[in-house]
C-alpha cells in the first residue's frame, strides 16, 4: 500500500488548489494513518471475500423529490446570457488540471 507523508499531501493539495496550514497537514496525515490501519485490518480478514458488498445498510425511500417531468431545455442564447467569457458558443472556464 502506498505510504503517505506530508510532501505527498502538500503535492495533492497544490494540485487540487487547496491552501492548508501545517497543523492541518499533520491532522490529515494522522487521519490517513488511521484509515490505512483500518484498511489493513479489514484486508487481513481472509473470509472478507465471502460477503457481498453493501451499498447502504438501511431501507431508504425518498418521498421529498419532485416528479421528473421533461421540459423544453434552455436555448443556447439563454444559457450563455449571464456568462462573462464565451468562446465559440460555449462558456470558457479556467483551467483546473495540469
Amino acid at each position: 500500500m502506498k505510504q503517505y507523508n506530508i510532501e505527498v499531501l502538500k503535492d495533492a493539495a497544490k494540485r487540487l488548489l487547496f491552501d492548508m496550514s501545517e497543523s492541518e497537514y499533520e491532522t490529515l496525515l494522522k487521519e490517513f494513518d488511521i484509515v490505512t490501519k483500518q484498511m489493513d485490518i479489514i484486508g487481513s480478514n481472509k473470509s472478507i471475500d465471502e460477503y457481498e458488498p453493501m451499498a447502504f445498510p438501511f431501507e431508504c425511500t425518498t418521498s421529498y423529490l419532485r416528479e421528473d417531468i421533461p421540459e423544453e431545455p434552455l436555448s443556447r442564447e439563454e444559457a450563455l446570457r449571464n456568462s462573462k467569457r464565451k468562446i465559440g458558443g460555449q462558456i470558457k472556464l479556467p483551467k483546473v488540471v495540469q
